[in-house]
């Protein structure tokens, strides 16, 4: 049953990143719409959701068992990205940002492999950062600043989250094998970059 709980603990989150990258969508001026984001990623951690960029930071910290607690979270995130991506396809609001999603999926897979994980290590920092600061720190000032600053960065700088891109491909309707090269690629690259402070904490032990 634990692994059931995950297992929709996971779909739940992938949904509620989906819902951040429609209302990201849905905004003409980018600050505005990163800001309005990270309202998926502030609910799954009030709510303690399984979200695969959020738990593959502390993989340092874990038993090996916890990859088995990954797969599942990522194989969540995606359904729960995909039963978003096809609500909004059947709503009045998605012929509002059809074009608009388009344009950024058309940029993701024209990229090359390298860049895209290169980009990717970026937002498993960012993402690790946020997450743990909620974690670990006390006051909600500090906890909502540390949730919303590093997720408006990360969209504004352009670098790849894995579960947002798994939104944007099933709206989009561009998943291919590229396509799912690319996100097998964002994966690793969210991976290295969010646990390159934990394995710093750990080796140092800091933590």
């Amino acid at each position: 049953m634990e692994r059931v709980r995950q297992f929709i603990s996971a779909i739940l989150a992938g949904m509620l990143i989906g819902m951040g990258g429609t209302v990201y969508l849905s905004q003409s001026n980018p600050v505005v719409g990163s800001f309005l984001f990270a309202i998926g990623l502030f609910t799954i951690v009030a709510f303690g959701l399984h979200l695969f960029t959020g738990k593959i930071g502390y993989l340092p910290f874990q038993s090996p068992i916890y990859l088995l607690e990954l797969g599942i979270t990522w194989l969540g995130n995606l359904i729960g990205t995909f039963l978003t991506a096809t609500m909004v396809q059947n709503s009045r609001i998605y012929e509002g940002m059809a074009e608009k999603v388009d344009n950024i999926t058309a940029i993701k897979l024209n990229d090359n492999f390298l860049s895209i994980f290169l980009l990717a290590i970026f937002c498993g920092m960012l993402m690790f950062i946020a997450v743990d600061i909620f974690k670990t720190q006390q006051g909600s000032t500090l906890r909502f600043i540390g949730i919303f600053v590093p997720v408006m960065v990360f969209i504004l700088s352009g670098f790849e989250h894995v579960i947002a891109n798994m939104f944007y491909f099933s709206l989009a309707k561009s998943w291919s094998a590229h396509c799912l090269a690319a996100v097998v690629v964002m994966t690793l690259g969210n991976s290295v970059g969010g646990m390159l402070i934990p394995l710093y904490l750990k080796l140092f032990k800091q933590r």
